[in-house]
C-alpha cells in the first residue's frame, strides 16, 4: 500500500528538517524516498495543507507496567474511575491509567514508543503481559538489577567481570529486556538491615559491597556487552536536601563511561537558606556539561493528584508520612528487590514542591544539548504523562512561565534564575528531546526520524499558539505506516510490538543460577523470565534489536 502526505511541514532533526515543507511517502510499514515512486502507482493522499509534521514520539522513561503501577491501581480506585467518568473539559490529572488507556492517551498525543523503566526480572511475566495489553504503541523494559542477592554474593565472593556480565546478560535475554535499570544500588539489601539512608559509598551490611562497586560493576558489563541504552540510574538520596553532590558523585564515577541518570530534578537540590531547601540546578547543570557520557532525563513535577512509585524503599519508606490521601504500601520481593507506593498531591502552595518545579524547569532551560537532556515526568512520580502538553507549555512560553511563577511563594523567584532564563524551545527543540535523541539513546535507529527505510510512525499536528492545545491532541497519527488517528479522531486500533536486545552470554552462568535458585527461591528456575509462547494471543511480539 502506497500513502502520500502532501504538503507536509517537517520537523526532523536527523536530517536538520527545520520546517520545510515537502510531501512524505509511505509503502506499508515504511518510508520511502521519492525516487522509488513509479509515476504509475497509485497512492491514497492526504493533503496535510502546512500541518506540523514529526516522528512519532519517543518516552524513555515512564511506569507503565508492572507489581508497583498495578498495586497503586488497587490503592488508588478513585482515581482510575474518576478518569472513567471524565468529561472532555476537565483537566487530565488522573494519577493512574488502565494498560488499555495507557495506549490510546499516548498515541492521542502523537507518542509511538514507551519505555517502562523499572521491571523486577522475578515479575517480568507480569510486566510483559501488561504490555501486550497496550494497544497501539510499541513498549520495552528495563530489567532492575543492583539490590538481588545473587548480584552482590557474586560481588562479595569475587566473581569476575566476565561472570558479572554473563549474569547482566543472561538476565536481560530471560526478561526479555531493552536495558539495564539500577536503583539506589544496595540500598534495598541494605534497608532489610535497618537501613534508612544509604549513600554512594556506603556497604551493603553483611555483604562488605558498596553501592558505588554494584554500580560501576553493573555499568561495566552494560558497556562491554554492546548494549545500546547505558546503564540507566536511578541514585542514592533521591529527594534528600543536599543531593546534587550524589548526583555530582555518580557523575565522576561512570568514569567517563555512557551512564543515564534519571529524574534528575529530584537530585538537584540544595540544603541552602532559612528552610534548608534550595535549588542547586546551577550546580548540577554544570556538572553535567562537564561530562559529555551522561544522559539524563528530568522528572518534571507539576501540580496536582498523583501517586509516587518506586523500587527505592528507603525513598518511599521516608515519605510514607507525607501520603495524600494517607494510604501507602511497601513490599519486599523474594530475594531481588523492593519498593513503596505513596500517592501524592503537589501544591502551588507548598514552597516545596513549588520550589521542585522551578529547579526541573532550571534543569531544561540550562542544558546547552538537547540531545542529551530527555523529556518526562517520571510518570507517574512529577506528573502523570497526560500532563506532557502541559510541560511543552511551559517551555515554550517564557511569559506562560513567569505567570505561573507568579502564582507560587514568592521567595521561589528569588531562589532560583527562573525569571532570568529567557529562552523558548522552539519545535525543532522539541523534536530532538522527544523523538530523535530517546531513539538515538535506545538503538533504534529505525525511529526518532523521517529519513526513507525509517519505520512510518508519524504524528501530525496544526499549528497553534496555544501549545498545550496543540500537543494535546494530534490530528494524524500513522503507527507502522497505518492510519490510527484521522482528523483528532480515532479510525484503527492495533498491537505494537515489545523492543528487546539479545547480549552474549556464557551458558556456564545459567548453573549458577539454577543452583542459586534451587537453594533459595520458593519458584523453579522453569518458572521464570519470559518465554516466546508467554503472549501466545502476540506470537510476534518480540522483536530484537541487532547489535
Amino acid at each position: 500500500m502506497l500513502t502520500r502526505l502532501k504538503n507536509a511541514r517537517v520537523y526532523d532533526p536527523v536530517q536538520k528538517l527545520n520546517g520545510e515543507l515537502m510531501d512524505l511517502w509511505i509503502r506499508d510499514d515504511r518510508i520511502v524516498d521519492p525516487k522509488q515512486i513509479n509515476d504509475r502507482d497509485s497512492a491514497i493522499t492526504y493533503d496535510l495543507d502546512g500541518a506540523i509534521t514529526m516522528a512519532g514520539g519517543v518516552d524513555i522513561h515512564s511506569h507503565i507496567a508492572g507489581g508497583n503501577v498495578n498495586t497503586a491501581r488497587l490503592l488508588l480506585p478513585d482515581q482510575h474511575r474518576n478518569h472513567l467518568q471524565r468529561q472532555e473539559n476537565l483537566p487530565f490529572y488522573n494519577a493512574r491509567w488502565s494498560s488499555f488507556e495507557t495506549g490510546y492517551r499516548y498515541t492521542e498525543m502523537g507518542y509511538s514508543m514507551v519505555v517502562e523503566p523499572a521491571m523486577l526480572p522475578v515479575n517480568a511475566p507480569q510486566v510483559h503481559r501488561e504490555m501486550a495489553d497496550i494497544p497501539i504503541i510499541d513498549t520495552a523494559a528495563l530489567a532492575i538489577l543492583g539490590s538481588d542477592d545473587l548480584l552482590v554474593s557474586m560481588l562479595r565472593s569475587g566473581a569476575s567481570q566476565d561472570q558479572i556480565n554473563d549474569y547482566v546478560s543472561w538476565t536481560i535475554n530471560t526478561t526479555q529486556a531493552l536495558g539495564l535499570k539500577v536503583i539506589n544500588a544496595g540500598g534495598s539489601q541494605a534497608f532489610k538491615a535497618g537501613v534508612e539512608q544509604f549513600g554512594l559509598d556506603d556497604k551493603v551490611p553483611d555483604y562488605g559491597i558498596s553501592s558505588r562497586r554494584l554500580l560501576t560493576s553493573l555499568q561495566t558489563a552494560v558497556h562491554q556487552l554492546g548494549i545500546p541504552h547505558p546503564v540507566h540510574v536511578h541514585c542514592n538520596n533521591l529527594g534528600v536536601p543536599g543531593n546534587v553532590q550524589t548526583a555530582i558523585d555518580t557523575m565522576e564515577a561512570a568514569q567517563g563511561l555512557p551512564m543515564h541518570l534519571a529524574h534528575v530534578q529530584f537530585y538537584g537540590y540544595g540544603a541552602e537558606g532559612n528552610r534548608g531547601f534550595s535549588s542547586a540546578a546551577a550546580q548540577l547543570m554544570e556538572a553535567f556539561n562537564r561530562h559529555p557520557n551522561i544522559t539524563m532525563d528530568v522528572g518534571q513535577v507539576l501540580f496536582g493528584q498523583t501517586v509516587t512509585m518506586s523500587g527505592d524503599i528507603i525513598a518511599q519508606f521516608s515519605r510514607r508520612g507525607d501520603a495524600s490521601p494517607h494510604k501507602w504500601v511497601m513490599w519486599h520481593a523474594e530475594n531481588e528487590g523492593s519498593g513503596g507506593i505513596v500517592p501524592y498531591q503537589y501544591k502551588k502552595a507548598s514552597f516545596v514542591n513549588g520550589l521542585q518545579w522551578a529547579i526541573g524547569l532550571e534543569i531544561f532551560l540550562l542544558s546547552g544539548d538537547p540531545w542529551r537532556l530527555f523529556f518526562t515526568t517520571d510518570h507517574p512520580n512529577g506528573a502523570p504523562f497526560t500532563r506532557y502538553p502541559d510541560l511543552l507549555h511551559l517551555l515554550m512560553d517564557y511569559d506562560f512561565r513567569m505567570a505561573c511563577l507568579a502564582e507560587l511563594d514568592p521567595e521561589i523567584m528569588e531562589l532560583t534564575l527562573l525569571k532570568d532564563l529567557k529562552q523558548e524551545f522552539s519545535l525543532y527543540d522539541i523534536a530532538i528531546m522527544t523523538r530523535a535523541a530517546p531513539a538515538k539513546l535506545l538503538g533504534l535507529n529505525d525511529r526518532g526520524h523521517l529519513q526513507p527505510g525509517a519505520l512510518a510512525d508519524i504524528a501530525v499536528y496544526h499549528e497553534q499558539d496555544d501549545k498545550e492545545a496543540m500537543f494535546r491532541k494530534a490530528q494524524w497519527v500513522f503507527k507502522n505506516g497505518q492510519l490510527i488517528i484521522e482528523r483528532g479522531e480515532f479510525v484503527k486500533r492495533q498491537f505494537g510490538q515489545t523492543m528487546t536486545v539479545k547480549p552474549h552470554f556464557d551458558r556456564q552462568i545459567e548453573s549458577t543460577v539454577k543452583n542459586y535458585f534451587d537453594r533459595f527461591y520458593s519458584m523453579k528456575l522453569s518458572n521464570y523470565g519470559v518465554h516466546d509462547d508467554l503472549l501466545f494471543d502476540q506470537p510476534e511480539r518480540f522483536s530484537a534489536i541487532n547489535l
